[in-house]
């Protein structure tokens, strides 16, 4: 389980850093429905964050070989192929980092009900390709670590909870102190639109460094 939790590690960082579901948490809860948009926000979230993670989980769990510790070649080229469209990620990034346009999504925020704010933290876990390729390559680790059942659903929510970390950090902060987070988040927001993809592309070259690593050294 150890080794298990040390490959989601930076897989996790990198999904809870991503500058796109932290600006969009912090918009959310700068709206007028602050609580109620915010809580389904994140409930989104981590809904999206476990349902994806453990469908790729259910998946890779015929990728093994005939070990239970031995993954079959697929896995390893499984990995490479992660981790390459990782970096290319990373590098479409850096090259759109002068481009300062404000997504339609973002400016329709403050008319979103929680149940729209709901879908909205889903869809940027699930469907976002950054945030899916970071949750089907933990889902990748998990599947393949000959792990039994009880010890995946475990890896899942560990991964799930780190993950999510930061929105559920700015909920539960608003929650307990609105009036003394209200001028924080709002610096942080603008910072984090300014240099969205430049954090973007760094978080993902390093995860798709990471990951294109074991999946050569699986080889």
């Amino acid at each position: 389980m150890g080794t298990v939790i040390g490959d989601l590690l930076p897989l996790a960082v990198g999904v809870a850093i991503s500058p796109i579901p932290i600006v969009a948490i912090i918009l959310v809860i700068l709206s007028d429905r602050a609580a109620s948009s915010g809580t389904g926000f994140a409930v989104g979230w981590v809904a999206g964050i476990a349902l994806g993670t453990t469908i790729v989980v259910l998946l890779a769990g015929g990728f093994t070989g005939t070990g239970d510790q031995e993954p079959s070649p697929a896995v390893a080229w499984t990995k490479i192929v992660l981790g390459v469209l990782l970096v290319v990620l990373a590098a479409s990034q850096w090259r759109g980092r002068s481009d300062d346009t404000t997504p339609r999504w973002m400016q329709a925020i403050d008319e979103l009900t929680p149940v729209k704010a709901l879908g909205l933290g889903a869809v940027l876990a699930v469907v976002n390709p950054k945030n899916l390729l970071l949750c089907v390559s933990a889902g990748v680790a998990i599947g393949t670590s000959g792990l039994g059942a009880g010890g995946k659903t475990g890896a899942v929510v560990i991964f799930t909870v780190l993950a999510a970390a930061t929105v559920l950090a700015v909920v539960l902060g608003y929650l307990l102190a609105a009036d003394r987070l209200r001028g924080t988040l709002g610096r942080a927001r603008n910072w984090l639109q300014a240099n969205n993809h430049a954090v973007l592309a760094i978080v993902l070259l390093v995860m798709g460094t990471v990951v294109l690593g074991k999946g050569i050294g699986g080889l």
